[in-house]
This record gives C-alpha cells, sequence and structure tokens, in this order.
C-alpha cells in the first residue's frame, strides 16, 4: 500500500529527549515511515501533515504555525500523567499540574496517536474528546535478532563467566522504573549478577532512590546509558530481562526483549493486560516476594521457557505494520480536517 503524504516528525530538544522512550520511538517512526515509502519532509512548508512528539512550549508554536497554513496535526501521547509521578523530586506534588498541561497540549491536535489501549483509554478519562487512535512504538525486528549477535561480546566486556546467570533491566533510574526493587532483589539473590542500563540525575531523584542507585554490591552493575548496538548485546548475552517498571504507556524494552527472544518477567500492571498474558507470553510479578520466587524458577528451569511465545505477540507490532498504520493516520487526517 502507498501512501502519497508528506509528513514532518516534529521533536523539540531532541538532545534532552534522546537517551529516553520518547527519543526511542521517534527513531522508529522515522524508520518506519521510511521502509513504507512515506517522504519525510524537512520543514514545515514543506509538509501535508505534522506529527509533533513533545510536549515543550516549541511544540506548540509549531502546531499553532502549522493551523495558519492549514497543516492537519497529529499530536503523539506518549506521556501520562500516571507516568509522571514517582519520577522526579516533586512529581507527585505537580502531577495534576503535569496532567493539564498534557491535556493542553495534546488537544491542540487534529488527531491523538498514543502506544497502547491502555494510554487510550487514560487519555479519554481526563476528558480528551479527540479522535484518538493506538498505535504501538514498533520494534525493528531484523534489527533485533539474537542469531546476529555476538552474546560473548557483553558477558566479556562485564567480566561475566559463561555458566554466570545475569539478569538485566533498562530504563531510568526513577521509582517509577522500578530501580529500587531492582537493588532489594540484588541483595536477596547474590547467586545471580544483576546489571541496570540507563541513568538519571540522581540531584533530581528523591533521597531512596540515589541510596538504592549508590548501593554497592558485588552482583550488581550499573552500567549507565547504552547505545542500541551496545544494549542488544546485553540482551543477547543475559538470561532474564527483568522489568519491575510500576507504570508504562508501552514499554519499547520490552518489544526489544521480547524481539530477541530472552525470557522476561514484568510486574503485573494494566498498561500489558490488552496484549500480554501472563504465563501465556510472558511472566509477571505483583510484588517483591513474587519477583524473587519467579526469577529463581525460570533460571533454574522450572518454568517454561515462553520467548517463542513472546516473539510471537511482538510481531504484530514489527516496525513494516507500524508505518503502514501511521500513514493510514495521516491519510485520515488529511481528509477529515
Amino acid at each position: 500500500m502507498k501512501f502519497k503524504v508528506r509528513v514532518y516528525l516534529y521533536s523539540g530538544m531532541q538532545k534532552l529527549i534522546e537517551k529516553s522512550g520518547v527519543g526511542r520511538a521517534i527513531y522508529h517512526q522515522r524508520r518506519a515511515l521510511t521502509i513504507n515509502g512515506i517522504e519525510l519532509a524537512q520543514s514545515l512548508e514543506d509538509a501535508d501533515v505534522v506529527h509533533i512528539n513533545t510536549i515543550f512550549p516549541d511544540s506548540l508554536k509549531i502546531v499553532h504555525k502549522a493551523h495558519e497554513k492549514g497543516i492537519p496535526v497529529v499530536f503523539h501521547a506518549h506521556s501520562t500523567k500516571e507516568d509522571f509521578r514517582n519520577s522526579y523530586l516533586g512529581s507527585n506534588l505537580f502531577d495534576w499540574l503535569f496532567g493539564k498541561w498534557i491535556c493542553h497540549c495534546y488537544c491542540t491536535g487534529d488527531y491523538i496517536v498514543t502506544p497502547t489501549e491502555y494510554s487510550k483509554r487514560l487519555l479519554v478519562s481526563y476528558g480528551i474528546n479527540k479522535k484518538i487512535t493506538a498505535v504501538s512504538n514498533g520494534i525493528d525486528l531484523d534489527y533485533y535478532e539474537k542469531e546476529k549477535v555476538a552474546s560473548n561480546a557483553f558477558r566479556k566486556k562485564y567480566g561475566y563467566g559463561s555458566d554466570a546467570k545475569i539478569i538485566m533491566s533498562v530504563g531510568l533510574t526513577i521509582d517509577r522504573k522500578g530501580v529500587i526493587d531492582f537493588v532489594e532483589l540484588a541483595k536477596r539473590m547474590p547467586e545471580y549478577q544483576f546489571i541496570w542500563y540507563g541513568a538519571t540525575n540522581l540531584n533530581t531523584v528523591p533521597l531512596k532512590v540515589r541510596k538504592a542507585v549508590q548501593t554497592k554490591l558485588p552482583n550488581l552493575k550499573f552500567a549507565g546509558y547504552a547505545k542500541k548496538d551496545e544494549l542488544r548485546e546485553a540482551y543477547a548475552g543475559c538470561n532474564l530481562f527483568l522489568f519491575p517498571s510500576k507504570e508504562e504507556t508501552e514499554g519499547i524494552v520490552v518489544l526489544e526483549a521480547l524481539a530477541m527472544k530472552i525470557p522476561v518477567l514484568l510486574r503485573d500492571i494494566p498498561v500489558y493486560q490488552d496484549w500480554l498474558k501472563p504465563n501465556q507470553d510472558v511472566y509477571k510479578a505483583s510484588c517483591l516476594d513474587e519477583f524473587e520466587k519467579k526469577t529463581r524458577s525460570i533460571l533454574e528451569n522450572r518454568l517454561p521457557i515462553l520467548v517463542e511465545e513472546g516473539y510471537r505477540v511482538v510481531k504484530s507490532r514489527a516496525i513494516e505494520q507500524i508505518g503502514r498504520q501511521l500513514g493510514t493516520v495521516y491519510e485520515n487526517c488529511l481528509n477529515n480536517v
């Protein structure tokens, strides 16, 4: 299917977001559109549709300019009030204000895209009555193919032996991502190696998070931010992807882990209920004791391996399909605005 539409993908303050999930999502969008032959406009003046990804004031300026020119705007709702909570110092005091701001931003668009049916339900609960479509952030299955990666590179870099059982996680080092629980699990299971990719300025997080990240254990590493090639090597070389995040709008790293066919253990939160079945596609846990029990059972082969089932789920979010879904959104936006 060919889409005759030129799209201006806009993301303000790119350097600020490039290491975040939003930054990853924008990369996925470019790839998805290019694969499907959808032309990427280099400026507003060349565009048929503008696709906004960020909620900074400069984004609203672009929306205003687009509307002045009669160009329809798709606003991508990556953030919710719920995933703002438990993030940074003061975030829980100002989540109501953040909620008002994102609603204002999203409602300036003619059409809203959000990653999951769960995040769509949240937007509707805020009183947003714009047209909203759930479109996954997508995953490049060709890139995230385990057979293409040398798994020993990751183990060699960090000094892990071939018999080491390694548990990895990825995300900002904030409370919402479950970093405190990850550290506690490392304390409880010294026989396993734990490694966390991703970082946050510790001056911006509460003391309890700072203390967790500064914990010194022989089986715990905070590896900091990793580029996608290094992260892919880690997926290929670890034994379990443990993602204790308390709130997500989708979880791009979950898609990556599923695509790499490694066992996945998630916190049992609403965002996964529509598309990842517990004990069928992935494993889920609701508390520390359950995380510990299931981690041991997975690593000691007392639970079935679900990687093929998880891969079948993630195939429906292949980046080629996401590009087609976005193309349909753009055409609908053009035809109905």
